[in-house]
């Protein structure tokens, strides 16, 4: 099945995973910085560093999902979708370039889909031989502005409810949802490209709510209308990409009220190594990951056997008969006695 991830605010949140991933319910925080490490990693990618996050268990290695979909949604602190939900810490801006450039390198020759887009900002980003099943997606304001009036537009079927055709506001946001729509659209006219064995990754970011809460406010009747309908796109739009892909897909929404500025990243410096020092009093070890023992016991045992094996040959060495048992006295002995 599918995963659907939601950062909301301070909540990363888990909708369905597929068995070959394991998720565990718990409130475990996560930090903003490692979600692409997350996205990696139930892809099968290695990340820099470790991530000792509870909250992502070692599933099966030898069956990772085919897709990764990331959904990036701002200006709302919480989106009431279902699954397990965690806290998230230092939520600054990331993307998923890293696992992009893993998918380019890795799957070079064959028909992988990567697809970025932010359809606000007009930025999108397709690189790959799939590319040509996404030539018809709308990506620039003007084309999702005629793709909304135009022939099987999401218009006709979503409750519109207190928002207007007629204002700029609340088209950019009907027009990113019209995005969910055509690519969930254009991925069933080229379902060879959800069934090959190259691994796909979309990442959208979508704004078009974070303008309609400072265009009416908030608590307005507009910004609650878009709310559900936002809920309701994200859970149709999962639950095709998971019929698209067979259930071994992983789709992630991230649900961000407003990004820290990127200098509130962590860094290392002097006054942070001092407050690390003070927040360790006692001095203790750093935690060991769930490597540890399996690399211990790799060493322990090779160190035994070649301990053994050097005690074995160093005995019977010691206790060789050089006229009896060498081969080569033996054969010295035998040319003396033939001279």
């Amino acid at each position: 099945c599918v995963c659907v991830l939601g950062v909301c605010g301070g909540e990363f949140r888990v909708l369905r995973w597929p068995q070959s991933v394991v998720f565990r319910d718990g409130r475990w925080p996560i930090a903003g910085e490692r979600i692409p490490d997350v996205a990696a990693l139930t892809m099968g990618f290695s990340v820099e560093e470790d991530l000792p996050w509870p909250g992502l268990a070692v599933g099966d290695l030898f069956h990772r999902p085919q897709a990764t979909v990331l959904v990036t949604v701002k200006g709302v602190d919480k989106l009431p979708v279902e699954g397990f939900s965690y806290p998230i810490e230092n939520a600054v801006p990331f993307s998923l370039d890293s696992v992009a450039n893993a998918i380019h390198s890795l799957f070079s020759e064959e028909t992988p889909v990567v697809l970025q887009l932010a359809p606000s900002e007009e930025r999108v980003y397709m690189v790959g031989k799939a590319n040509a099943a996404f030539e018809d997606l709308s990506v620039t304001l003007r084309q999702l502005r005629s793709r909304l009036f135009g022939d099987s537009s999401i218009l006709s079927s979503l409750p519109l409810s207190s928002l207007s055709r007629n204002n700029e506001v609340d088209l950019l946001f009907l027009s990113e949802l019209q995005v969910l729509h055509d690519i969930a659209s254009l991925l069933s006219r080229h379902k060879h490209l959800a069934r090959d064995h190259s691994p796909d990754l979309y990442s959208l970011e979508l704004s078009g709510l974070e303008e309609v809460g400072k265009r009416y406010g908030e608590d307005s009747q507009q910004f609650k209308d878009a709310s559900q309908i936002l809920v309701d796109s994200l859970q149709k739009f999962a639950d095709e990409m998971f019929n698209l892909y067979g259930g071994n897909a992983v789709v992630e929404v991230v649900a961000v009220k407003e990004f820290n500025s990127p200098l509130s990243r962590k860094t290392r410096s002097i006054l942070q190594a001092s407050q690390s020092k003070t927040e360790n009093p006692y001095n203790l070890a750093y935690p060991y990951n769930y490597n540890y023992s399996v690399i211990f016991n790799i060493v322990l045992w090779m160190m035994i056997g070649l301990a053994l094996a050097v005690i074995v040959i160093s005995y019977n060495l010691w206790n060789m008969d050089p006229g009896y048992d060498s081969i080569i006295y033996r054969m010295t002995n035998q040319k003396i006695r033939m001279d």
